[in-house]
């Protein structure tokens, strides 16, 4: 049975399974990984993994991330202290590395480790023992290091702002996690994973996700990655009050780029060509089960004021002069127009 962490781990494209073949691989082999990446691709989640599957699964797996905690603090954190070690320090405490012990420290953010501390963690790594801040007796530790990173610590290491020791030391099993952008066809999985889990948790009844609002989302750049996605479906689940998704669509402001022999388009443009691509379908009928609007997954009223809006037109299609408004009235009966379409659309 697979358990918690690898139900969140969502991805069927080539790149997410390269990543995953290699924590089947590394998982037994009880070496220190270092995991890079962009922000938000999920790094956590693979250190998790790679813990669940090594020989001490059933050991403690701590995290600790370096960038969270005042450079006076992290050693503390780390290693520990004694009462009395330094101003404020009023009882023992046990460090993050003698609680992983016979299990798994990850330190996330690894980047961020303060100079001073890097040749002292080196120690710890290495011989696998350390002393607590005010004490001069020493620990044994059985640990596994699992490393995370933005940074591009080699690089660091040529400005000499990272110890090429520690570095070496880190990237015995170096793992890289593509971006979501990278990845785009594991985007209607994800998005649909997060709509299931944030319908549940606002105890809502969300049957679907339009076509069109699947396609938007599959070719926006997600600069934030997995988790910048998850937020923003988090925040269109907020936001629905029926049984479609209706996401903020006009928040994802870039130009979403086509077919490379034609320049990029904004979302409204992209919109335009979609909408009349799928007009162009159904033989332009607007209402109706097997009309654009159903197809669309939009109110047919919602539908009419978007053609008027980006002037969508069956005579002409290639040009798409606008229709008037007697015109839509005689093929379509007489309809309503929002007046703002990020309400009726979410976009």
């Amino acid at each position: 049975m697979r358990n918690e962490n690898e139900r969140e781990m969502i991805g069927e494209s080539a790149r997410f399974q390269a990543v995953l073949d290699q924590v089947n691989l590394v998982g037994p082999a009880d070496c220190a990984v270092l995991i890079q990446g962009e922000t938000g691709t999920g790094k956590e989640l693979i250190a998790q993994a790679i813990h669940d599957h090594s020989r001490r699964a059933n050991g403690p797996f701590v995290k600790l991330n370096c960038a969270a905690i005042p450079a006076g603090l992290l050693e503390s954190e780390l290693f520990g202290h004694e009462r009395g070690a330094f101003t404020g320090a009023l009882a023992q405490r046990i460090g993050r590395l003698q609680l992983a012990h016979r299990g798994t420290l990850f330190l996330d953010e690894i980047g961020d480790m303060p100079a001073e501390l890097q040749p002292k963690l080196l120690r710890a790594l290495q011989e696998q023992e350390f002393e607590r801040l005010g004490s001069s007796q020493t620990i044994k530790v059985d640990v596994r290091i699992v490393a995370a990173t933005n940074q591009n610590l080699a690089q660091m290491v040529n400005e000499r702002r990272f110890r090429a020791d520690l570095y070496y030391r880190l990237n015995v099993f170096p793992i890289n996690l593509p971006a979501l952008r990278d990845r785009a066809d594991d985007i209607p999985n994800l998005v649909r994973h997060f709509v299931r889990n944030f319908a549940t948790q606002m105890h809502k009844s969300i049957e679907g996700i339009p076509e069109h609002v699947m396609d938007v989302l599959r070719m926006h750049d997600w600069p934030g990655n997995i988790r910048e996605l998850q937020n923003f479906i988090e925040r269109a689940v907020v936001m629905t009050d029926g049984p479609l998704l209706r996401p903020p669509l006009s928040e994802l402001t870039r130009m979403v780029p086509v077919a490379s022999s034609t320049p990029a388009r904004t979302l409204a443009e992209m919109e335009k060509v979609y909408i009349t691509e799928t007009l162009q379908k159904v033989n332009w009928v607007v209402g109706g089960r097997g009309g654009a609007a159903a197809k669309l997954g939009l109110p047919r009223t919602t539908l009419i004021a978007r053609m008027r809006k980006l002037g969508i037109s069956r005579e002409t299609p290639e040009v798409r002069t606008a229709w008037d408004e007697s015109s839509i009235t005689e093929a379509i009966g007489p309809a309503g127009y929002p007046e703002a379409f990020a309400h009726a659309a979410g976009m």
